[in-house]
């Protein structure tokens, strides 16, 4: 029989189908080893053909006893290698890294059973009358699940207080022997009591509508303000196609949602719940992974990688806070997990239920018009008033000495909170000390040797740091270039707010969540349990303290910098401004206690902040969809991002001219006008990690599916020296 296998080697030229016979049955996706020039690598069987005269070479070994990729992934890779994905980066997406590479395997000990074959009657024969209580009480706990077969791991046995000396000599009489079993490796979550909950009115109408609509492939927006409920529409969601024979993908933004949510869907569905996320173990995830490859566990939840869980017959695919960027791969390959969840729904007939208090543009025009089914929810189920929303103009509150982190108003709500035993979250959407340093005399900046953008100062650790690449670098005491001491910092971010604060607050306890304070294994986890349990009065972070978190006595947000996010040369600017407002001030006042925001900015006449304020989703809505329309940009345009990186300029500069120059041959091909513009430029940040980094800008109009096909062929060039990678409307461009 001959087999089509991918070989698992990253390189374009080699990213095709090679023949291989084998003198047996092979199941497709079964990952196998197979000669490939002068050595011996690892493919993916993907599909299975009759004429073996085409294959030269054999198959040398199948390496796992079951296929490790479904036929459905498999129709999903070839589905991704439309949009210019290699094949193997994304068959790569569906199996842990580790296992690819053999560096994990299943986890065995050693554990302790009754001899096979022995019954209790022989067993107290053997004994004899020297048996003693010890032996007795190890043989009773072996056996105390009315059977002889029962085991217990030694280690176990003994931090349960048995005598070492009596499992010897039980071992040594024969009555015991060792055997080996596996041991799970279990992720952490957060403890969460499974309490009955009874259902708002909303939350029953929500429900039935998705799991009583006749139709299949469904796409469902819950449009509902924070604090409304929707993670128990979810539960009961996934337990109506659970108890249909069904599984279930559940989708949180970050990797910090993970811990809680996982405690609350565990005391609900126990272990058919599995986690699968970049931030567990390499044993956690492949242990986690298998439980869901065999069926054991039915409900996969996590980041955005969860969406390539290998479950099968999927009923409903949940995507919490749908209009987040995280749901957006920045690193190759480049993928929606939007795109991916409807290609699973449809190769399925599963629902799809989008749920976010701030619905991106796109998704809510697409409910308006009917291509979704819109759901809304007005109300928090608590009956609680959003929190009280007040806007604090800086310029007021800078003097001719000094600028303020804090302004009055905050710093007095503050004291309030303190006062009166309550919990305060500061956020600020920059992380480090400050976001630069810079030399006053000379204009110095210090710049990351392998990117083009500044390093940020990070004062604990005592060094400059590049967000980008992560290289670190000793702090500068004197511009390198002048040697003047005279240096200034940047915009401040998470560190410096708590050095400031602590200052100001001495008795205060703070926490601060970051990527700079979780990069321990369960340190997150750590921090926000420290924090839900009255560990800590304020809570300092970034985007990480914005969403689904539910803390029950935070009766304060502070919001720093708020303008900060407008002024990105994106089109997005404002709705990201938008939507990050409205999350972070929805962490307030989300049991009896009344919240309160104090949102600070040198733009307070802002029309965003006056949306946001008002908690008016559906003005700001309005206002920005008129403002797409007229400018020309998604959902009424579609924007092709075609990104080339490499080493040598002028390779980078040959490919980018090549497929701007094909596309534009395109574009006077046509009549429709469907191609309204092709641009060839450099990157915003024009190098990360060393690399040339240059992109063609191509704009569409929205109807342009027949097109887009011939837009990737463009970017398919073959060329070692360059990678290509497209996105359609990018959530970043830098």
């Amino acid at each position: 029989m001959s087999y089509k296998v991918i070989v698992d080697l990253s390189n374009s030229a080699v990213d095709k189908c090679f023949h291989y016979n084998f003198d047996g049955e092979i199941e497709v996706g079964s990952r196998v080893r197979v000669p490939f020039g002068p050595q011996f690598v690892e493919g993916f069987v993907v599909e299975q053909t009759e004429d073996s005269t085409i294959a030269t070479k054999n198959i040398i070994s199948v390496l796992d006893p079951y296929p490790v990729i479904l036929k459905e992934m498999l129709e999903l890779a070839k589905y991704m290698t439309q949009s210019n994905i290699r094949y193997i980066d994304a068959l790569r997406l569906f199996i842990p890294s580790d296992f690819r590479t053999n560096k994990v395997k299943e986890l065995t000990r050693k554990y302790l059973v009754i001899k096979s074959g022995l019954s209790l009657a022989e067993i107290k024969e053997i004994q004899g009358t020297r048996a003693n209580d010890a032996q007795n009480a190890i043989i009773e706990r072996l056996t105390d699940c009315g059977a002889t077969d029962c085991g217990a791991f030694e280690r176990t046995l003994i931090s349960e207080g048995y005598s070492q000396s009596a499992i010897n000599t039980l071992l040594n009489k024969g009555i015991l022997e060792k055997s080996s079993g596996e041991v799970r490796r279990i992720p952490k979550s957060a403890s969460t009591d499974n309490k009955k909950i009874e259902l708002t009115v909303d939350q029953v109408s929500a429900i039935d509508k998705i799991t009583n609509s006749p139709g299949q492939s469904e796409t469902f927006l819950i449009h509902g303000v924070t604090g409304c409920g929707k993670t128990e529409i979810y539960m009961s969601v996934i337990e109506h196609f659970l108890n249909a024979g069904k599984t279930a993908i559940m989708l949180v933004p970050e990797i910090s949602l993970t811990h809680r949510m996982l405690g609350v869907f565990r005391s609900r569905f126990g272990e058919k719940v599995s986690i699968l996320h970049s931030g567990l173990s390499k044993g956690e995830r492949f242990d986690e992974w298998r439980r869901l490859r065999n069926g054991e566990a039915r409900v996969a939840m996590g980041a955005r990688s969860a969406i390539f869980a290998p479950i099968q017959d999927v009923g409903v695919i949940i995507i919490d806070e749908e209009h987040d960027s995280s749901y957006s791969s920045e690193n190759n390959p480049r993928f929606f997990t939007s795109d991916i969840a409807q290609f699973r729904a449809k190769y399925n007939g599963a629902k799809i239920v989008l749920g976010s208090a701030t619905p991106s543009v796109e998704t809510y025009l697409k409910a308006q018009s009917g291509l979704y089914q819109l759901i809304t929810i007005e109300n928090r189920i608590n009956k609680m008033d959003l929190p009280i929303f007040r806007i604090v103009d800086m310029r007021d509150e800078i003097n001719e000495t000094k600028k303020t982190l804090f302004s009055k108003v905050l710093l007095n709500s503050i004291r309030e909170v303190l006062a009166f035993k309550q919990q305060a979250i500061i956020f600020i959407n920059r992380r480090g000390f400050a976001s630069f340093v810079r030399c006053k005399a000379c204009g110095y900046v210090a710049m990351c040797t392998d990117c083009d953008v500044s390093l940020t100062y990070h004062k604990d650790e005592k060094h400059l740091k590049c967000h980008f690449c992560g290289n670190t670098y000793q702090a500068i005491t004197v511009c390198p270039q002048c040697k003047n001491p005279a240096l200034s910092e940047g915009s401040s971010g998470t560190e410096r707010v708590v050095d400031e604060l602590q200052q100001i607050f001495t008795d205060a306890r703070i926490l601060r969540l970051d990527n700079d304070t979780v990069t321990a294994k369960d340190s997150c986890l750590k921090i926000l349990s420290d924090f839900a349990e009255g560990e800590a009065d304020i809570l300092v972070g970034t985007k990480m303290v914005t969403k689904g978190h539910d803390f029950k006595n935070v009766t304060l947000v502070g919001i720093l910098d708020a303008d900060q996010s407008l002024f990105f040369s994106h089109y997005t600017a404002n709705e990201d401004t938008f939507q990050l407002i409205t999350q972070v001030a929805g962490r307030a006042g989300r049991e009896e206690k009344i919240g309160k925001v104090i949102m600070q900015t040198y733009n307070p006449t802002h029309e965003i902040f006056e949306f946001a304020k008002k908690y008016d989703y559906l003005g700001f809505y309005n206002r920005e969809r008129a403002i797409r329309e007229v400018t020309k940009f998604p959902p009424y345009t579609k924007i092709v991002r075609i990104l080339i990186t490499g080493k040598e300029e002028e390779d980078v500069k040959a490919v980018t001219l090549t497929i701007r120059d094909q596309i534009r041959s395109i574009k006077e091909k046509q009549e429709n006008g469907v191609i309204i513009r092709v641009q060839a430029m450099s990157a915003p940040i024009k190098r990360i990690k060393n690399e040339l980094r240059y992109q063609v800008i191509v704009v569409l109009k929205a109807d342009c599916d027949n097109i887009l096909q011939s837009i990737f062929d463009c970017a398919k060039v073959s060329n070692k020296k360059t990678y290509v990678t497209v996105e359609i409307n990018p959530k970043q461009m830098q």
